[in-house]
């Protein structure tokens, strides 16, 4: 049976949740490899709402195995509050439906102080943007070696020894903040008041992994954020702290690469971005306006405006060549109806040499300004076509130009957030 990545292609808010869902219907183990509560997933299922953050989006789909892998980032606290609220709108999770891998590192409140006092203290021009939420300082202390880990909430000692080795770098750091220090105590005893709740869902997700691949179950990788946010090859520094490319599904799960079939790339049919970075085509006029308003552009997490712009293929191109790129999920192709005119970045001018891909140091970047070729647009609506046949001519004909500049082919195409609502071209799941 094929195995399938899905990964986000753009700068994340691509749509993933809806076709997330849309294929874990027919796997049976959806697994989360990385990124923490900082991603938002909001899916609609018959005409209900739900918004998703650490679990995978596999969780609404009754009897299936949803995982959160060890290259996940993890507050514990969050996690029982979302199983909570997801459980009041109908959804069961037990630990027959939802495991845990024991080496997935738990993000502590100190890391959520330490990412917010750091971004209040950082100058103008350096902040990230973060979430505020711990994640970076978390996967900091992974690197580090100094964080807890699930397995280690099952052994006091055990924890109480990991918490004085993580406070030994936090505390001055804090000193420096202005922070007061940690209440080592207070600490010890609100994990060890959540351990029962997190442990009841750890297992050895490497070998359960394994054996469901052997046993022929089909496998879908969830990835959180986009591409250009990957920690190696996003618009570094303006990134997450995890890697968020399709070759990380595999290592944030413990199974090998030969287990990945196909690589899904999620792409908008525009161009959106939160938080600060360079943005080529970002649009300050009133069809950048008009993008965020038809396309509902704020963030499930934050809530925070997304920043708009037309198609950029040069960037996916990146990311379909990064992540080894099978097929494209094309959404929110209906937020273009009605443009006369629509706009696809081609290349970039720097310093009056043309480029084909966007530079890696930061102030080349934002010296680059986007080349565009200009397509006619429609006047007819797209929202919720199912065939091709219900496409106007020239929403056709922009999806094939976009295939060709990026250099992947649409496997998917998505008309509007109902899950139906989806033109499939080639099936993902297909051997």
């Amino acid at each position: 049976m094929a195995n399938v990545v899905v990964v986000g292609a753009q700068w994340g808010d691509e749509g993933k949740g809806k076709i997330v869902d849309w294929l874990s219907e027919r796997a049976d183990v959806i697994a989360r490899f990385q990124g923490g509560h900082n991603a938002g997933h909001t899916l609609v299922i018959d005409g209900e709402v739900f918004k998703l953050n650490a679990l995978p989006s596999g969780v609404v789909r009754g009897g299936k195995l949803s995982v959160i892998g060890n290259g996940v980032v993890l507050d514990p606290w969050h996690l029982i509050k979302e199983i909570t609220a997801i459980r009041q709108q109908g959804v069961t999770i037990t630990p027959e439906t939802l495991m845990i891998a024991e080496n997935t590192p738990l993000i502590l409140p100190i890391h959520g102080e330490l990412d917010r006092a750091r971004e209040e203290a950082a100058s103008k021009g350096t902040k990230i943007g973060t979430t505020g939420r711990g994640i970076g300082p978390c996967y900091e202390d992974k690197v580090g070696r100094r964080a807890i880990r699930v397995a280690d909430l099952a052994d006091k000692a055990t924890l109480e020894a990991r918490v004085d080795r993580a406070l030994q770098h936090h505390d001055p750091l804090r000193k420096g903040l202005g922070i007061a220090p940690v209440d080592r105590d207070a600490l010890v005893a609100a994990l060890l008041e959540i351990a029962p709740q997190i442990l009841e869902y750890a297992g050895p997700v490497w070998k359960v992994m394994n054996e469901k691949r052997r046993a022929g179950k089909r496998i879908l990788f969830e990835g959180a954020q986009g591409a250009l946010l990957d920690i190696d090859f996003g618009t570094y520094p303006f990134v997450t702290s995890s890697n968020v490319i399709a070759g990380q599904a595999a290592t944030g799960v413990g199974v090998g690469p030969g287990a990945i079939d196909f690589v899904l790339g999620i792409v908008k049919a525009y161009t959106t971005r939160v938080g600060e970075g360079p943005f080529p085509t970002e649009l300050a006029d009133a069809d950048g306006q008009r993008l965020g308003e038809r396309g509902r552009e704020f963030g499930t997490v934050t809530g925070r405006q997304r920043r708009c712009g037309w198609f950029d293929a040069v960037l996916v191109r990146q990311t379909c060549a990064t992540s080894g790129v099978n097929g494209i999920s094309l959404t929110k192709l209906d937020v273009l109806d009605g443009f006369e005119t629509l706009k696809i970045c081609t290349g970039y001018e720097l310093d009056g040499e043309r480029l084909d891909y966007l530079p890696i140091a930061a102030d080349l970047q934002a010296r680059c300004t986007p080349i565009y070729e200009e397509m006619p647009g429609w006047s007819e609506s797209t929202e919720g076509a199912r065939s091709w046949n219900e496409l106007p001519a020239n929403a056709v004909k922009y999806v094939r130009r976009i295939e060709e500049l990026i250099q992947c082919p649409v496997a998917m195409l998505s008309t509007s957030p109902e899950r139906d609502d989806t033109i499939l071209v080639t099936d993902p799941f297909e051997d």
